[in-house]
């Protein structure tokens, strides 16, 4: 069965049996999801699957620690200045508090009102049966209405009974009380909040329940991961880069001893930001069932990595807009130009539409202000050396200026400070190459890689990570119809194995923990080519599509695993067309 994520229908097919997929998934654009089965799919052959665990759970708790440090010590540093009675101060830090927090609450209410509403045409879910010659259940959906087709002699599916009066008064206010408690929760700003909380909830209910149950919360919790991830990380841009660099200027400016309220808003801005890329690193690769997940050790190392090259960075900044404020805004404008220009000219794939996608090569542009973020596929580090080695030119620059305007003779704390950018930066590099050399998930950097196949215990060679998780590779020559039909080519019998034409040398042992490959059980089919890391899947960006595979997978007898299209061969968009 097929779902479109623009509400359109389409028809269903069995869908071929491949390793890949899980119940994780990769990004892509607007498109459809096809379901279908591929074997009787018991749950003891989907394997244990990831688990939430205990430091996961902790991880949560310190990125809330880290958030409510944030914005309470920016806060609290607002209301200060104006018991001070510095208007000024007081007007620049609580619009860098407010103005982004607004914008983000704007972001997610809007995505909650689209999870949340149900669409007009399809007032519920409708069940129905019909026999089918499909080897198992397959599951077909249309915006929210969700059908069931079973095989014949098998229990079938009886219709949902039409709701009662009381039990549709009762689910209307229920549903009136929870878009009450959300619009409450975002004007108080408080929708991250709720988020990092329901993710929360959602990975315990995931360890608490059965399999099946388990599943599905699991798959819930990772797009309550990716929502906050990517709100925090637009969040921390807007609000917390920009409040480090204004209170530093200001420490420089005015010239004094740091008072323990400003260095503490600092530091939770600097944290802030560091720990927000990391944790929207972990929470990426956690998502993509083609990609190693990510350590907690490498993930710190993250945080320690751009811990320091950010301090160093903000830290250059604000020496040199202490003393040439309007240079310092032409530089910022300029640095912000050439990075977006270098995005967009490196054909970033990541939302829905083109002015989507403009806007986040906008925001990835700030970003690259401050530090490096990985936006396209493939060996990044020759990129990285390069934006590394720009980084360092510019703070020597900025550096070098202000330190030129000083009074050598009797301004020794100048030196202090030009030594505390040069070795934050170096601090930062190191931990950079730590994190490559010992703690990447791909293996060390120096040494022989672990292949991207997240799969190293299966027999044949790797899928191809370029497009799609895809069926297993399949044995040359390729089966023509005649052969699927059970007849004997050649003199040979149909269905007689073939010997694999590569074989691959016994591998690296696998550097992390590989996740179970799954051959069996129902498959949702998404008829979209699947895109490349480090962008996210089509059923993490695209909320129609989310709200489909869900339906399907809450419904499904078993945990589906999803399949996208793969471009390789013309046979596999053969077998699409014929399916869709």
């Amino acid at each position: 069965m097929a779902a479109k994520s623009d509400g359109a229908a389409a028809a269903a097919g069995p869908g071929p049996e491949g390793p890949a997929g899980a119940a994780r998934g990769g990004a892509g654009g607007r498109g459809e999801a096809a379901a279908g089965t591929a074997g009787p799919g018991p749950e003891a052959a989907a394997g244990p699957g990831p688990r939430y665990e205990l430091r996961d759970c902790c991880w949560v708790l310190c990125a809330l620690l880290v958030f409510f440090s944030d914005g309470a010590t920016d806060l609290w540093l607002a209301a200060s200045y104006y018991l001070q009675g510095q208007s000024t101060y007081f007007g620049l830090t609580l619009l860098f508090v407010l103005l982004p927090s607004l914008v983000v609450q704007l972001l997610s209410f809007r995505w909650f009102v689209y999870d949340y509403s149900e669409p007009a045409e399809t007032p519920g879910p409708a069940v129905s049966t019909k026999d089918s010659d499909i080897v198992g259940a397959a599951i077909s959906t249309k915006d929210s209405a969700v059908a069931f087709r079973t095989k014949e002699g098998s229990p079938e599916l009886v219709p949902r009974p039409a709701p009662s009066s009381a039990s549709a008064y009762r689910r209307r206010c229920c549903r009136l009380c929870v878009w009450l408690l959300q619009t409450l929760v975002h004007l108080l700003q408080l929708g991250q909040v709720w988020r990092y909380l329901r993710a929360l909830y959602l990975g315990l209910q995931s360890r608490w329940r059965g399999e099946r149950l388990r599943r599905h919360f699991y798959w819930r919790m990772l797009f309550e991961s990716a929502d906050v991830s990517m709100l925090r990380l637009l969040e921390t841009f807007l609000r917390s880069a920009p409040q480090l660099v204004l209170q530093l200027s200001l420490l420089l400016h005015r010239g004094q001893e740091p008072e323990l309220l400003t260095a503490l808003s600092i530091s939770a801005s600097l944290v802030s930001l560091a720990w927000t890329l990391a944790s929207y690193q972990k929470v990426l690769r956690d998502s993509r069932d083609d990609k190693r997940p990510l350590s907690y050790k490498g993930a710190v190392v993250q945080v320690l990595w751009h811990l320091f090259t950010i301090a160093a960075r903000t830290l250059a900044f604000a020496l040199f807009a202490s003393v040439y404020k309007l240079y310092f805004g032409i530089f910022i404008v300029a640095h912000w130009c050439v990075m977006t220009f270098w995005v967009i000219q490196g054909e970033t794939d990541f939302c829905m539409s083109k002015w989507e996608e403009i806007i986040y090569n906008m925001v990835v542009g700030i970003i690259y202000v401050f530090c490096w973020f990985n936006v396209k596929e493939g060996r990044s580090r020759r990129r990285v050396a390069l934006y590394y080695c720009i980084v360092l030119l510019e703070n020597a620059a900025l550096t070098g200026l202000w330190y030129s305007s000083r009074d050598f003779a009797t301004d020794s704390f100048s030196l202090i400070l030009v030594c505390v950018v040069a070795s934050s930066f170096a601090l930062g590099i190191f931990f950079m190459c730590v994190y490559y050399c010992l703690l990447h998930p791909n293996g060390p950097m120096l040494g022989p890689q672990a292949p991207g196949c997240i799969f190293p215990e299966a027999p044949g060679p790797c899928a191809p990570p370029a497009d799609a998780i895809t069926s297993p590779p399949r044995s040359l020559p390729r089966t023509t119809g005649t052969e699927r039909d059970g007849a004997s080519v050649g003199g040979e019998r149909a269905g007689t194995p073939t010997p694999p034409v590569f074989q691959v040398r016994p591998g690296l042992p696998p550097t992390p923990v590989a996740r179970p490959s799954r051959t069996e059980g129902p498959v949702i089919r998404i008829d979209l080519p699947r895109k490349k890391y480090p962008a996210w899947d089509a059923h993490f960006i695209d909320r129609r599509l989310r709200k489909t595979i869900l339906a399907l997978e809450y419904s499904s007898p078993a945990t589906p695993r999803l399949q996208y299209r793969s471009m390789g061969t013309s046979q596999e968009l053969l077998e699409y067309e014929t399916t869709v």
